[in-house]
């Protein structure tokens, strides 16, 4: 199986193609705010670099939590490439990516406001579902933090989000219903913990 997987929740860009359980092809890189106008560029690019990508059989985004905008461009784009060539859709959460099935994980992504997203995770287990916490709220005290770890004083780190998205494959979820996606976007009162 040949799947197309995108993030552009958050600061990153990240278009790559998984087969199987190897990435054939990957480009990633910070550019917030901009995904949009990045993303065409870099799918024309990977195209003609790797022609196999007109073979997909499937494609996984990133449902959230993180930017409206961002969130709806890979949505969008998974919409569409399912929709003409009848593909397999999957999701995956930003947090749950950005975890890299890794142990006793901690992932923060800027809330604004002095609130995080924040998901912890110990490989296969989930010790936190996805929420918003304020920062004076949240303690990192035994937690490999990965993301935005200055909000909490540590340092901001992040793994390959191509090679996430391999590790990470048995987390993705087969979206039945693709007409009727919504991302995840986390502002709601009832998502949010204080």
């Amino acid at each position: 199986m040949l799947t197309l997987c995108v993030d552009t929740s958050y600061k990153y860009l990240c278009v790559c193609l998984i087969r199987d359980d190897e990435v054939v092809c990957s480009k990633e890189y910070e550019c917030f705010k901009h995904q949009s106008e990045d993303l065409f560029v870099v799918m024309d690019e990977l195209s003609k670099d790797h022609p196999e990508i007109r073979e997909i059989d499937s494609v996984c985004f990133t449902i959230g939590p993180g930017s409206y905008t961002g969130l709806r461009i890979a949505m969008t784009l998974a919409k569409v490439i399912a929709s003409i060539r009848n593909l397999v859709v999957y999701s995956v959460s930003t947090l749950r990516l950005y975890a890299d099935d890794q142990k006793n994980t901690m992932v923060l992504m800027n809330a604004r406001g002095n609130r995080a997203y924040i998901g912890i995770y110990d490989q296969d287990t989930i010790l936190l579902n996805d929420c918003v916490k304020e920062l004076k709220d949240i303690d990192p005290s035994g937690y490999n933090v990965v993301g935005d770890g200055s909000l909490l004083g540590l340092e901001d780190k992040m793994p390959s989000i191509a090679e996430a998205f391999l590790h990470t494959k048995n987390y993705w979820k087969r979206e039945e219903d693709v007409d009727h996606l919504v991302p995840m976007y986390m502002k709601e009162s009832e998502n949010y913990l204080s």
